[in-house]
């Protein structure tokens, strides 16, 4: 942990800050090790402060021997002492995080304080994020547990499946099945989607029946060590049709592709174009509407996008899914996805559930 603050705390004089507020859980976590559901950290001082309130202190001191655990109570009196007594001036805040309501109290109670007259409130996300875009080996240890789960729980699963049985109890057997296998918790809410509700990428599941001959849409994950993994697989009970049988192998490919063919140094623009142009070419761009992927770590959905447009430069050590997709209204559709991590050689898959 004090080696990710410190490369934090380095990039703040490029930023002009003397300090960093953060408030993002999964930031907390990242830089801190701390677990609660509450706190911040004020990052800039020797040693780093963290504020939590009375139910988390003895949990605080105990994740975070590098932290000063100093106790919080309602509003911002707390931080206001912090300021007054350190003398940092240009405070930066994850801006997209804290809520203007927080915002406009914190300015208030700054205000309130003539001490604190040059202290100055400066938008600064991302910096953290940037961080967690590439793991470090006990971050790979973790998501490779919550991917394997996963994986385990997938492949348990998907052979039970039979025509009768309805999208919310296969997800609630999938769910389950995770936390036989280890996992904390599901990493999000479950699809299962059949039939013509696979056209909606987000689909929650009911109780439609599953029929035979339908493509059934699922996209689950694991929380293990508070790390995520999000995984899709389509799969049919019986014959697929001639439909699932050409969309389908046109998905794979185009995810094979791109697998196979990142390399460090593109940006999430350019992996996105490996699979889309295919799926282009094949006529079905219209209904490909999603990126490409996503970063995933101790969020499911973080930095790098990969998708269009997106700028963020993919290099070596960064963790992403590549999860292609094509929908047709009325019949359903087909997402396959796997979670990566980009080395100089490429891309290797570290999802390994059947496809």
């Amino acid at each position: 942990m004090k080696e990710r603050v410190d490369r934090l705390i380095a990039q703040l004089p490029q930023r002009e800050l003397d300090a960093l507020l953060i408030s993002l859980p999964e930031n907390r976590r990242y830089l801190s090790g701390f677990t609660g559901s509450a706190g911040y950290l004020l990052l800039g001082q020797d040693p780093p402060l963290l504020f939590t309130d009375s139910r988390y202190l003895e949990q605080a001191a105990q994740q975070c021997p590098d932290f000063r655990v100093v106790q919080t109570q309602p509003g911002w009196d707390w931080l206001v002492e912090q300021l007054k007594a350190s003398g940092l001036q240009r405070v930066g805040f994850e801006s997209e995080h804290l809520t203007v309501a927080n915002y406009q109290r914190l300015l208030e109670s700054l205000k309130a304080e003539p001490a604190l007259g040059r202290v100055s409130l400066v938008a600064a996300s991302g910096l953290a994020e940037e961080l967690r875009q590439v793991k470090d080996v006990d971050e790979l240890v973790q998501l490779q547990r919550a991917i394997d789960v996963a994986d385990a729980a997938m492949e348990q699963i998907c052979p039970t499946i039979a025509a009768g049985q309805t999208e919310r109890e296969v997800a609630g057997r999938l769910e389950a099945t995770m936390r036989e296998l280890g996992a904390d918790a599901p990493s999000f809410n479950t699809i299962v989607a059949a039939g013509p509700n696979g056209a909606m990428p987000h689909h929650r599941p009911t109780d439609y029946p599953i029929q035979e001959g339908q493509p059934i849409v699922i996209d689950m994950g694991a929380k293990v060590g508070g790390y995520c993994s999000d995984l899709s697989r389509t799969v049919c009970v019986g014959e697929p049709d001639d439909t699932f049988r050409r969309v389908y192998d046109i998905v794979l490919g185009s995810q094979l592709t791109a697998i196979n063919t990142v390399r460090a140094g593109m940006t999430g623009g350019d992996c996105d174009n490996l699979s889309r142009s295919l799926i282009t070419l094949a006529g079905y761009g219209d209904n490909f509407g999603h990126s490409l992927g996503h970063g995933v770590g101790l969020a499911v959905h973080e930095a790098p996008r990969v998708g269009p447009r997106s700028e963020d430069v993919l290099g070596p050590g960064t963790v992403f899914t590549v999860e292609p997709g094509i929908y047709l209204p009325g019949w359903g559709g087909v997402r396959i996805e796997d979670i990566v991590i980009l080395e100089e050689a490429g891309a290797r898959a570290l999802s390994q559930a059947g496809k």
